[in-house]
């Protein structure tokens, strides 16, 4: 049930075929067409255009569709999420068998043979040919307000797709510009790409690309009239939260800050209260603190599925995985870190196996199925069902507290530590702690403060890894409850901490040899 190793047959395309992943009913948008025929194909496939946009979406979460139905763990972009949650410090798992993210946990996944790091790679480039082929279609210059929307739903995820990629193939923006990261594909270049191969970018060609496809969302959404339906699609504020998230890792502060700024002025989006965390939630994408997520549906085959879905995996009160013992938990110092008066620590069983976020039947049922100290109840279930079969839960790709979090560190970072620690006081004493001081008064010390909470009030939710890569903290797993096994200590820029290129890449990829590959390291040696 664990430890497979994965090789595939290399395809023309990058190793990994890119095929589309479209609406069933539709084919797909990519091939090659003269900007002549742009309009044309437009006006005469109204309904695949529409198609193709929700496809976008819906490839966020497909059960089976980077790898095959065999892998349990492939359910899109939540796979990525635990994937690397499970491969840095603060979430907790064992190995064993019911374990499908062991390979991040040990750090097997440093070889490019293995699921893992095809999954990676596959769940993004799936989703980039998608885009890409929607984009290839829409004239840039439309003044077609629906085609607007469209094309910003494009450009976003494209720019999410790249950012996600350039911060698993090689180490954080800053020093390492220059380095190797992800073979760039857009809709200007996916032909040639299938068929003669295309090279590693830059780290900084990759993020010029990202913000480049952020900046034309923006200005494209700003522009049309058009709204979205549902949380599902990308606006103005989620745009400006993405770019937000990439300035910070770029260290450009003053970029962070105004935009993360703007994302808080534009959205409608509001933090969760105390009351309102304190009992298991975060199952809902209409909940107000929901900026942008995964809308599931209960015939998305990753529910029928049952237990191959994020619930399954990452749920502690419903059927699936972690309820035969898989449980995920907090670091075990992380927890205890957190004061007694910050209604999360409730997120979390103690060291008794009991929470008062828990109702009596919430509670017995953490008694009757072994739930161990320290595991997270914070993510409720669908329809609050306890022992849920039906594992509905939407997921959830900004919250609005995230945005708070990046002003707070980004005005500390530009030179403005005392506004810095004002919004991290103000935003953690009113939604989560009323006890809470920041004492900081140094930028850097008002960014160690913002992790901290980053750390509690993002847990599980696919940021605690890419954390530790920006802020060069290394992965310290000592005093966090791993297994001796598996309680290592990385330094920051550490070759382990980034992945290599699947073996099919390399293979299928007539511009990618072994030499091009990030360099193979061993296995991380165990502390004490």
């Amino acid at each position: 049930m664990k430890k497979f190793k994965y090789s595939f047959i290399a395809s023309a395309l990058l190793g990994v075929s890119l095929v589309g992943c479209y609406d069933m009913n539709t084919e797909p948008l990519g091939s090659t067409i003269t900007a002549d025929q742009k309009e044309a194909t437009v006006s005469a496939n109204p309904a695949r255009i529409q198609a193709s946009v929700t496809a976008m979406t819906s490839v966020f979460y497909i059960f089976g569709n980077a790898l095959s139905e065999s892998y349990h763990s492939d359910f899109g972009y939540p796979s990525i999420m635990m994937l690397t949650d499970s491969r840095g410090t603060d979430m907790v798992c064992e190995d064993i068998g019911y374990n499908w993210f062991t390979q991040p946990l040990t750090y097997e996944d440093l070889d490019n043979t293995y699921w893992a790091t095809a999954l990676y790679w596959r769940v993004c480039y799936k989703q980039l040919y998608t885009v890409n082929s929607l984009a290839k279609i829409i004239d840039p210059e439309t003044e077609d307000p629906t085609l607007q929307f469209y094309l910003a739903q494009a450009y976003a995820i494209r720019a999410l797709d790249y950012f996600t990629l350039a911060q698993m193939y090689q180490q954080t923006y800053v020093g390492n510009q220059d380095k190797p990261c992800v073979p760039l594909i857009t809709d200007a270049n996916m032909d040639i790409a299938g068929s003669e191969g295309c090279a590693r970018a830059t780290v900084a060609e990759v993020y010029e690309q990202i913000l480049n496809d952020l900046d034309g969302a923006i200005a494209l959404l700003e522009n049309t009239n058009v709204t979205r339906s549902d949380k599902r699609y990308v606006n103005a504020a989620v745009a400006y939260g993405l770019r937000a998230r990439v300035n910070l890792v770029m260290n450009n502060w003053e970029g962070a800050k105004e935009d993360a700024a703007k994302a808080l002025e534009l959205t409608d989006a509001t933090p969760y209260t105390a009351e309102q965390v304190s009992k298991p939630t975060m199952s809902d994408i209409d909940d107000a603190s929901w900026m942008w997520g995964i809308l599931v549906a209960e015939t998305d085959r990753a529910v029928t599925s049952g237990i191959c879905n994020w619930p399954s995996h990452m749920g502690s009160l419903n059927y699936g995985y972690a309820s035969v013992g898989a449980w995920r938990r907090i670091n075990e110092s992380l927890y205890g870190a957190i004061p007694a008066t910050d209604v999360r620590k409730g997120w979390f069983l103690d060291e008794n196996a009991t929470s008062p976020n828990l109702n009596a039947e919430q509670a017995a049922y953490v008694a009757s199925a072994g739930c161990t100290p320290y595991t997270q109840v914070k993510f409720g279930t669908y329809q609050d069902v306890i022992y849920q079969s039906v594992n509905c839960n939407d997921i959830p790709l900004m919250r609005v507290e995230e945005m708070y979090l990046i002003l707070a560190e980004a005005q500390a970072m530009a030179g403005e530590p005392a506004a810095g620690a004002a919004t991290l006081q103000n935003f953690v004493s009113t939604y989560r702690d009323p006890a809470y001081i920041c004492n900081a008064t140094e930028a850097a010390k008002v960014q160690d403060a913002v992790w901290m909470q980053r750390r509690i009030e993002l847990w599980g939710e696919g940021f605690s890894y890419f954390d530790l890569m920006r802020l060069n903290k290394g992965v310290d797993r000592r005093g966090g409850g791993f297994q001796a096994a598996y309680t290592f200590n990385i330094p920051a820029g550490d070759g382990a901490l980034i992945y290599r290129l699947p073996k099919a890449e390399v293979e299928g990829n007539a511009l990618i040899s072994d030499a091009d590959n990030n360099p193979a390291v061993s296995l991380p040696t165990p502390v004490e």
